[in-house]
């Protein structure tokens, strides 16, 4: 897997696999050389399915396509289009943007649809993420034909617009324009509400001797930061030069709307044309245009009714076209969720364009994104920002408000943009139409789920369903429908029918059953077993496709394994523990498929509870420019009765990767650790900062071990966590040094800069002992009933036989289990046998190839099969799944295993 890089343009600003406890047994698994699997993957095919879609708004549909490969290893990508008819005489595409339609006030697609009235969006623009910046669009944007930022002196950008007549357009722009003083002196004006950056090819300043223009759409602090120029500026209002500053910046924070400030370089030929030519009273006029680098047309912005820039060229004359810009910025060879729109060969049709990133879902290359659009039919299409940035919302059929039209890469977090594509309706309100279900659509057995009516006009806009009396179905028998509440009960795709009056609807459900999990992942929140303690047990499924949903906790049963105890709401008491067992286990099906987690009776102690600290806590940042405190407080929301380790951090400053330390008692060492605790759990407060969360220690040797707490911090409020400190290598006795936030430079501008979390109730836990488990020599013959355990002689219940066909030796599976020391447990209605021993969980099916490892679901070439009521197994898979090894002795026909 390609690792994950930036999404950003990256431009310099001027400044002042799954771990098992056990070895696989390769011989039983589909297996190909690295050379093969390379020549394999090369030949992988893709192609385009669609797979579903629904009205927004009369002229705009939203389409759902899968990315689909020959190769059924290969991941499926999904790809979700905006398709949006320019000639629909209600339908208007127009820029989206900052808050109150600044072009310098960050906010998500969501917000910038609710604010305007959009009924659809996608995120826009690249834009720069440096802690000086004032994120404002790269590229031109024109909203509602006015152009509030002009484009950027860089090679290779293309832009997306529409123009007056209801056309879509792509084309590099460049940006021209004078402004005349009363006396006729004419500037050339550079740009309109720009931040500072390098010119291309030249790396020059891009506000160096040079003349902007700054309007009311500029909210940032100065005009722009970190210019390193000493500005000269005028404030013209209504054609009128009304204020005039010489030296410095004007102390204007608010640019009137019917006015604009010009911006010069002092002491340059720039600066002297604000001086000596724009004097208080004088009348001055600005004019401006794009022009095409292809065609060398001129626009005005009255030409447009709407541009958004973006990156590279992606589509031309319905091939992928060659890229016009270095892709390096935009991670452009990497797998990463993507934005783009395109538009058809006449014009008439926009193409608005996301591929999602989240879960088992990787995203795809610029080169995949262009092969998809190619399959869609897009003529023209340019690259938009992507990764963390890609967002599509849309509003549903018959609902009031847009809605995340899939997971973003932070789940259903959306990242803040500098701007955006809005789709825009001014149909009348209409007749009603139709009627539809609104809730879930994927479901998981026992779930219950409520659905509510919605209905629609004519021009498929919502209207209000008040009087409608709703009958609700299921076409089939997987669930029971009681007054809007479903209770599934089965695997399998079925239809939600409703209908009132004349009226009907459907709704295709899907209802995940056990054939579709790829792995169940139970994550405790601690792994101490003892009477009384309740252990936070969540859930998760892996699908065969990629996606990673939470399992509800009325879906999943559980079974316990040396205690006692019940899980409720995702929670699970432990009532009694078994005396003298070394392990227990809580076994977590759905539908029969099973994962574990393994709990220990050993002891819990507290390293720290913050109630009585009697020593210094202190804040250390990286770097230098990093400020933040620390500090004990109390009554932090959720934790109102104890104290907590409140650590605020501000990295706005500075650049390269950042840290914020609360140090630990840093006069002694740390804090000490006694004895070898095999894992730590500590309740934090989170911020959603999307930063990684990690803590230092020192083993008794004086080496530092790093604790990743968190890879992200992507919760708000307080949660527990676990840390695996042997999987970490703390040897004790040891001392915790650190609790620390780290923002890496990679995906930086993806994390916010300022926050503060808590934590509280660190703990360490010991197991009374390691899980060892018993590993004997088993000698066996093929035909016959005899064996030996460690040289003593035992009768099997069944001989050892070679299968026809397939050359695979099978044994009596209780015998070779109990004789391993492990449990095994035969379920006759799912003939599935399971089997536990130390850490590890196996289930196996009769005639079935594919068994589970410790939740895993995997191939196996020949399935256990059943003789005179005995299930008989592969000896390799059972056994080198087990921690044993298995030699073969063809003469005598002898199986070792040892």
């Amino acid at each position: 897997m390609q690792s994950k890089k930036t999404s950003k343009l990256v431009l310099p600003i001027i400044a002042g696999m799954l771990v098992l406890s056990t070895p696989l047994d390769f011989s039983l698994f589909p297996s190909v050389t690295h050379a093969a699997a390379a020549t394999e993957k090369a030949a992988v095919t893709y192609k385009l399915v669609k797979q579903g879609e629904s009205m927004v708004t009369s002229g705009v549909k939203q389409i759902t396509y899968a990315w689909v490969p020959s190769d059924k290893s290969q991941a499926t990508e999904v790809m979700h289009v905006l398709q949006v008819d320019l000639t629909n005489e209600f339908v208007r595409l127009d820029a989206l943007g900052g808050k109150g339609g600044s072009v310098t006030a960050r906010q998500s697609v969501s917000a910038m649809a609710k604010e305007t009235g959009a009924v659809a969006g996608i995120n826009g623009d690249v834009f720069q993420t440096g802690s000086t910046s004032e994120g404002a669009p790269m590229g031109a944007q024109i909203t509602s034909g006015k152009l509030l930022v002009s484009t950027s002196q860089l090679q290779g950008m293309y832009a997306f617009a529409v123009t007056n007549d209801k056309k879509a357009l792509i084309d590099a722009f460049t940006f021209t324009g004078d402004v005349t003083a009363a006396d006729g002196t004419i500037f050339a004006l550079t740009g309109i509400n720009k931040s500072a950056y390098r010119t291309e090819p030249d790396k020059g300043y891009s506000h160096n001797n040079a003349l902007y223009i700054y309007t009311s759409a500029w909210t940032g602090a100065e005009r722009p930061a970190a210019s390193s120029i000493s500005p000269v500026e005028a404030l013209v209002v209504d054609g009128v030069v009304t204020q005039v500053s010489t030296d410095k910046a004007l102390p204007i924070k608010t640019i009137p709307a019917n006015g604009y400030i010009l911006r010069g370089h002092k002491n340059f030929d720039s600066g002297k044309f604000i001086v000596n030519h724009l004097k208080v009273g004088d009348k001055v006029a600005s004019q401006y245009q794009l022009v095409s680098q292809t065609s060398k047309k001129v626009y005005t912005e009255a030409d447009f009714q709407m541009m958004v820039s973006g990156h590279t060229l992606l589509m031309d004359k319905g091939e992928p076209a060659k890229f016009t810009r270095d892709i390096a910025g935009v991670s452009g060879t990497a797998d990463r969720a993507r934005t783009a729109v395109g538009y058809s060969k006449d014009g008439n049709t926009a193409y608005l364009i996301t591929v999602e990133e989240n879960g088992g879902r990787e995203g795809v290359s610029l080169k995949d994104l262009q092969q998809m659009m190619k399959e869609l039919g897009v003529w023209k299409a340019v690259n938009m920002d992507g990764g963390g940035s890609t967002t599509m919302v849309a509003r549903p059929l018959g609902e009031f408000q847009v809605t995340l039209a899939h997971p973003t890469f932070y789940g259903t977090t959306q990242r803040q943009v500098t701007n955006g594509i809005g789709v825009f309706t001014s149909a009348p309100i209409g007749t009603i139409k139709g009627i539809v279900a609104s809730g879930p659509k994927t479901l998981f057995i026992g779930q219950q789920a409520s659905y509510a009516l919605k209905a629609y006009d004519n021009y498929y806009n919502p209207i209000d369903p008040k009087g409608l009396q709703p009958i609700w179905s299921l076409s089939d028998k997987l669930g029971e429908f009681q007054e809007g509440i479903l209770q599934v009960a089965a695997a399998g795709k079925t239809t939600l029918n409703v209908q009132a009056g004349s009226a009907k609807a459907n709704v295709p459900l899907e209802i995940i059953g056990e054939a579709q999990v790829a792995r169940l992942i139970v994550e405790p929140s601690s792994t101490v077993l003892k009477p009384g303690a309740t252990i936070s047990v969540p859930v998760k499924a892996q699908l065969t496709d990629g996606r990673e949903l939470a399992v509800p906790a009325s879906s999943v049963t559980w079974e316990f394994r040396g205690f006692t105890g019940a899980v409720s709401n995702g929670k699970l008491a432990v009532d009694t523990v078994e005396k003298g067992i070394i392990a227990g286990y809580a076994i977590a099906r759905y539908d029969g498929f099973g994962s574990m987690a393994v709990l220990t009776p050993g002891t819990e102690k507290t390293l720290e509870d913050f109630e009585k600290v009697d020593y210094n806590i202190g804040f250390t940042g990286t770097p230098a420019e990093t400020v933040g405190t620390t500090s004990i407080v109390a009554g932090i929301p959720g934790h109102e009765t104890s104290n907590a380790l409140l650590l605020s951090y501000d990295f706005t400053l500075g650049a390269g990767k950042r840290y914020a330390y609360a140090t630990l008692n840093e006069a002694n060492g740390g804090i000490a650790i006694d004895g070898n605790p095999t894992s730590l759990t500590l309740d934090v407060l989170g911020d959603h900062s999307m930063s990684w969360l990690r803590a230092e220690a020192t083993n008794a040797d004086g080496e530092t071990v790093f604790l990743t707490i968190a890879d992200k911090i992507d919760w708000s409020g307080w949660k527990t966590i676990r840390v695996d400190l042997t999987a970490a290598g703390l040897k004790g006795p040891a001392k915790l040094t650190k609790l620390y936030v780290v923002n890496m430079e990679e995906d930086q501008d993806e994390r916010a800069l300022q926050g503060e979390i808590a934590f509280d109730n660190v703990m360490v836990q010991y197991p009374p002992a390691p899980i060892n488990v018993y590993h004997p020599t088993i000698v066996l013959k093929v035909g016959k009933t005899k064996a030996t355990v460690d040289g003593e002689t035992v009768t099997l219940p069944g001989a050892p036989f070679t299968q026809k066909g397939t050359y695979t030796n099978y044994l009596p599976l209780r015998f070779v289990a109990d004789r391993l020391g492990a449990e095994v447990k035969w379920d006759n209605k799912q003939r599935r046998v399971t089997v536990l021993r130390g850490d590890t969980m196996l289930d196996l099916w009769v005639d079935r190839k594919e068994m589970t490892v410790n939740g895993v679901r995997m191939p196996i070439n020949v399935p256990p099969i059943m003789v005179k009521n005995s299930v008989y197994v592969p000896v390799r898979v059972i056994s080198e799944q087990l921690g044993q090894m298995v030699d073969w002795e063809d003469k005598t026909k002898t199986i070792t295993i040892h």
